[in-house]
């Protein structure tokens, strides 16, 4: 939608907004592009276009019929329905601004765009200590998702180019059941027109902008588990209690799947599918020994013995050279006139609501450059109720830094959010719940709202209880390698909120004119943590004395930004492999080095891979810079300075489906590694 059309869709909101009704006769005769319409049919056409745009932006707009004269047409913005859209706590709006900001709004399309500046219009305050502590989501952000979830919620079909495991891309035809986020990953699972059968997609390998196509005719299941879908790709008649032996606080994901001490020597992990066990052994397996099931100690030396002898030598690099360039697929999204209204009004109601605002801070709230703000203030400075004349235009003032809007009143409202719009927050806040913390119950009541929300307007009177944190627990696939038990997950995420809490708080008394006496009482070393820390690419653990300053996270990952004194800089520690709080006083320490090959920091310059389809996962989870496509579905990619162990654990994780090809000293770590592995699993 053009900028002129933004103006217009204005121009009728302020002129509907700014009085008690309008009727269409005279609306058509003020709005200037009604008014110079060809014919009495074009302008009737535009305005069921602009109608249209302002219901779906979320304004109640109204259309009455005169009781004398049915004739007569009047419009009105129900200043009565406007409040009905979230009621929130201050807490509750301070998570969802959060969940908000776990999208890249630019790459995700529509419905990201609008969720923030849509928030803002609900004219919250947000909690600045709260925002701090909630953790900082991220969400795989992906411009086919807006269309995608559209199709879900009108029970439509869409077209796409899909590129499988297998080499080129082909024309999908599917109707979407469920557009959901897994392991950080986005899926789509639906009925396959073509193939008449039930199929799942990773949306990171959709190469084109999914088309609209015509109604869903299969009818969708009552119950779609995404976890149940992908759990079901790896399951197996096959299956087992498999005991491990582990070095003492290592190969965490496994113990806390088996409910197992830290520092048991054994344990015995809950019953498994065959192909899924041996994913989690191999990805864990330079800490580890399969015990039993005896059949399955075999097949873990025999793909470590070849793992290793794929490695031997040198690599054989000729199908990089002969292999084709995969272009990227370019799938651009341009803001809608919908994306800019909906932010042209957020601005206008959030400065309305606080008298002035600093240019910065609506920028950043907004998400977008200060060139950008002041560009929507110039299109709002033009616009205004065209039925009285120049001067009930908006004035928009950007002086010195300061921002003002006067005579916008009809702009002051919420807007209400799409099913769309909720269903990117509720993947928001699905990123933050697992280091919710002391903030879940927030998390989850701000959940509730949204999906009564989505009831509301699917006009269900059935509520829609959301999911527990215990059954999201038992829904996780079991190659969900960030699982980890409650009570410690719990101790410490509680410990690390106190401690920034404490920060806060000690904040907060310093620059309190009346604060001397509790100051002097505070605890300075409440927000401090020792805890003891399980590094991946190194035996044994290290103690830290660290000040938390915010949690991350990254699909299903979690991470702490924190100050460490034994480092004397800002350090990175994946939540997951904190092992424990320890009390202040215990001395800090650094892990031995061991006798194996080291494995710390990223690798220097590029790393190419061959990969087979079944491992070509490892190139996407990394983010591949280049792709080239062999022969027989073979994959070439290329890596820029990967994290070394990370790296080593994925080609032993894909069990013999990626060879490293080069640099030849990588290749020399990954022999030695399974080598070392393999011996553990051959001895009698």
């Amino acid at each position: 939608m053009a900028s002129k059309s933004v103006e217009r869709l204005l121009n009728v909101i302020m002129t509907i907004g700014s009085r008690r009704r309008i009727d269409r006769a005279k609306l058509f005769a003020v709005i200037p592009d009604y008014a110079r319409a060809t014919s009495e049919q074009a302008a009737e056409r535009m305005f069921e276009r602009d109608k249209a745009a302002i219901l779906e932006l979320g304004l109640p707009l109204v259309t009455d019929r005169d009781v004398l004269d049915e004739s007569t047409v009047y419009y009105r913005i129900d200043a009565a329905e406007s409040g009905a859209v979230l009621d929130l706590s201050t807490q509750e709006y301070t998570v969802l601004l959060a969940a908000s900001r776990a999208w890249d709004d630019a790459a995700a399309g529509g419905a990201a765009r609008r969720v923030r500046s849509k928030l803002l219009s609900l004219g919250h305050d947000a909690d600045p200590d709260l925002l701090r502590r909630t953790p900082r989501g991220a969400v795989e952000s992906l411009p086919v998702l807006s269309p995608l979830l559209e199709a879900v919620t009108s029970a439509r079909s869409v077209r796409f180019l899909y590129r499988g495991t297998q080499g080129a891309p082909a024309e999908r035809f599917v109707e979407p059941w469920v557009v959901g986020v897994h392991d950080g990953h986005w899926y789509v699972h639906g009925w396959d027109r073509d193939r008449s059968a039930p199929r799942l997609f990773r949306a990171s390998r959709i190469e084109s902008f999914p088309v609209e196509g015509p109604p869903a005719v299969e009818p969708r299941p009552e119950q779609t588990d995404l976890s149940a879908v992908l759990d079901a790709l790896q399951d197996s008649d096959d299956r087992a209690r498999a005991v491990v032996e582990a070095a003492p606080f290592k190969a965490l994901a496994l113990r806390d799947r088996a409910g197992s001490p830290l520092e048991a020597p054994r344990f015995t992990l809950p019953d498994l599918p065959r192909p899924a066990a041996r994913r989690l052994l191999l990805a864990n397996i330079r800490w580890l020994e399969l015990v039993e099931p005896a059949a399955w100690r075999v097949e873990v030396a025999e793909v470590l013995a070849n793992i290793a002898a794929a490695h031997e030598g040198d690599g054989d690099t000729s199908g990089v050279e002969g292999g084709a360039v995969r272009t990227a697929p370019r799938i651009r999204t341009t803001p809608t006139g919908n994306d800019t209204l909906s932010r042209l009004i957020s601005e206008a109601s959030y400065v309305m609501s606080r008298g002035e605002v600093d240019l910065a801070e609506l920028s950043s709230a907004l998400g977008i450059s200060e060139k950008q703000l002041i560009t929507d203030l110039q299109v709002l400075f033009v616009c205004g109720d065209m039925g009285t004349g120049w001067e009930d235009f908006i004035e928009a003032e950007w002086e010195h830094g300061m921002v003002r809007v006067r005579n916008a009143e009809p702009l002051r409202r919420a807007l209400r959010l799409s099913a769309v719009e909720i269903t990117a927050l509720l993947a928001g806040l699905a990123a933050l719940e697992p280091s919710a913390g002391d903030t879940e119950g927030i998390v989850a009541s701000a959940r509730q709202k949204l999906l009564a929300g989505m009831t509301e307007q699917a006009g269900s009177d059935d509520p829609v209880e959301p999911p527990t944190r215990a059954e999201l627990a038992e829904a996780a696939s079991v190659d969900e390698m960030a699982s980890r038990t409650a009570d410690r997950a719990e101790a410490i995420l509680t410990a690390v909120q106190q401690a920034m809490q404490a920060d806060d708080d000690s904040d907060a008394s310093e620059t309190s004119e009346t604060s001397e006496t509790s100051a002097a009482s505070a605890d300075p070393e409440g927000s401090r943590l020792t805890i003891r820390y399980s590094s991946v690419d190194r035996p044994g653990t290290s103690v830290r004395r660290i000040r938390p300053l915010r949690i991350e996270t990254d699909g299903a990952r979690s991470y702490l930004l924190a100050d460490c004194e034994l480092a004397e800089a800002q350090r990175k520690f994946r939540l997951d492999r904190i092992v424990e709080i320890l009390p202040a006083a215990t001395p800090q320490s650094r892990p031995d080095a061991g006798d194996g090959p080291d494995l710390g920091g990223r690798l220097d310059g590029d790393v190419w891979l061959r990969l087979d389809p079944p491992g070509q996962w490892v190139a996407e989870s990394f983010g591949a810079a280049e792709m080239r496509d062999g022969d027989g579905g073979i994959l070439y990619a290329r890596l820029d300075r990967p994290v070394r162990a990370a790296l080593v654990d994925a080609v032993l994780e894909s069990s013999g489906a990626v060879e490293v090809l080069s640099p030849q000293e990588l290749r020399n770590t990954i022999v030695t590694v399974t080598q070392a592995a393999g011996a553990r699993h051959t001895q009698q």
